[in-house]
């Protein structure tokens, strides 16, 4: 039987998890949790793939009333960012920053930067 020493497997695990940067941690969990759900990872998502995804809104801000009526997130899943953009809405109840979601559609690119428009979306809970 192997005893828990200063080199065994635990105690490196607690001194990363001691001493890494809280925003790298959050994003480490996020995308073990997307992989273990089945979920496509973001940073592995390419313009015209169907996809679906497992993340946090970072951001939630709806477009100037002088333009059309929309709604933007930013959706991370620990391994890159997706806006998500609802046409026609200024407002959906449950979509605000830190909220898990699962959201589903059609990857394409605005400015060089990946979107995706009016997708499904399911809330999740937010342990």
């Amino acid at each position: 039987m192997r005893k828990a020493g200063p080199d065994s497997g635990y105690f490196r695990r607690l001194g990363y998890r001691l001493t890494a940067d809280l925003d790298r941690l959050d994003a480490q969990e996020l995308a073990e949790t997307s992989e273990a759900s089945g979920a496509c990872q973001a940073a592995e998502c390419r313009r015209g793939e169907e996809v679906t995804m497992l993340g946090r809104l970072r951001s939630v801000e709806a477009c100037p009333k002088a333009a059309s009526a929309c709604l933007e997130a930013e959706f991370f899943d620990g391994t890159d960012a997706i806006t998500l953009v609802w046409i026609g809405r200024r407002r959906i109840p449950g979509i605000e920053p830190g909220r898990r979601i699962l959201v589903r559609g059609r990857i394409g690119e605005r400015d060089g930067a990946k979107v995706i428009f009016n997708p499904y979306y399911e809330l999740r809970g937010n342990s």
